[in-house]
């Protein structure tokens, strides 16, 4: 049986961004990295729990761990290094930030799209109803959306419903 995918995003689940300014959340280290993408003078300062490492690749014996992130392919250069994560797949985005149907965040109709009718969970800081309606009407299925909230990033409770789902199925 083909294990379930693990649709990770980055900034939110793994780097609490919109934590208080200045205050690093317990349990994070920081990091000053230049991604592609940034086009800042300062680097971006990126909040990692090592730990999170271990959760995932605790996870990985029942789900194909996939980064789902606007780092794409770079999420394994700057992220999994940091959390002892090996090369990982990624969803290679269509079109980012672009148009998306219902009211749905973005990433939504590609996850979709990436997933091809597989089961899936999906963390993520932007999911919403309209993205469960949307993945409920359009995937057969069984999936899980779990919004995490990007001043906390990824907690105990997350990693045992993640746990907990692939265990059920």
């Amino acid at each position: 049986m083909t294990k379930p995918l693990l649709l990770i995003d980055v900034d939110g689940p793994l780097n609490p961004y919109a934590a208080q300014r200045e205050r690093r959340p317990p349990g994070y280290t920081t990091h000053r990295m230049r991604p592609a993408g940034w086009t800042e003078t300062r680097p971006l300062r990126v909040w990692l729990n090592p730990g999170h490492g271990d959760e995932l690749r605790a996870l990985a014996g029942a789900y194909e761990l996939v980064w789902a992130t606007t780092w794409k392919d770079e999420a394994n250069d700057w992220i999994g290094p940091h959390l002892g994560l090996p090369e990982l797949p990624f969803v290679d985005w269509p079109e980012m930030h672009g148009a998306a149907p219902g009211g749905t965040f973005w990433k939504t109709q590609y996850i979709l799209e990436y997933a091809q009718g597989r089961p899936f969970a999906w963390v993520d800081d932007d999911i919403t109803s309209y993205d469960r309606a949307y993945v409920e009407r359009n995937h057969l299925a069984a999936s899980l959306l779990l919004h995490v909230d990007p001043r906390l990033g990824l907690l105990r409770p997350d990693f045992d419903a993640l746990a907990d789902w692939a265990a059920a199925r």
